[in-house]
């Protein structure tokens, strides 16, 4: 019987890859650190953001542009959804703010969520 799901074994020599959705002061670390033993496609919906990433340029300063255009040797951005096809295991890292009464806002998981689901292939 073939197996549908990838073994670690399949993301450690690296021929699948992990995504980590949201590029902000926790995907970005987690990516950096992930880049270090695995394939990773860092997707965010802000353009702009990633196109900064791409030249090692972190406009929140949570990391140096040596840490970020180290991680490109195993790791690349996008602002294009139909990319986390390529991938087998997608972790969202979006933010839920909280208003004055700390309800989380919960609109960017949802919008991820289905953002995720719609480029999920069979065994993600």
């Amino acid at each position: 019987m073939t197996e549908v799901f990838p073994k670690f074994k399949d993301f450690k020599e690296k021929r699948e890859k992990v995504a980590v959705v949201g590029l902000g002061y926790v995907g970005l670390p987690l990516l950096v650190t992930l880049s270090k033993k695995f394939k990773v496609l860092g997707y965010d919906i802000d353009e702009r953001r990633v196109k900064e990433l791409q030249r090692g340029y972190d406009r929140t300063g949570e990391l140096s542009e040596g840490e970020i255009k180290g991680a490109l040797q195993n790791a690349n951005f996008t602002a294009e959804p139909e990319r986390l096809r390529e991938c087998k295991l997608i972790i969202v890292t979006v933010p839920t703010p909280i208003d004055e009464h700390k309800i989380p806002d919960l609109r960017p998981l949802k919008l991820a969520t289905k953002t995720v689901a719609r480029n999920m292939t069979r065994g993600t």
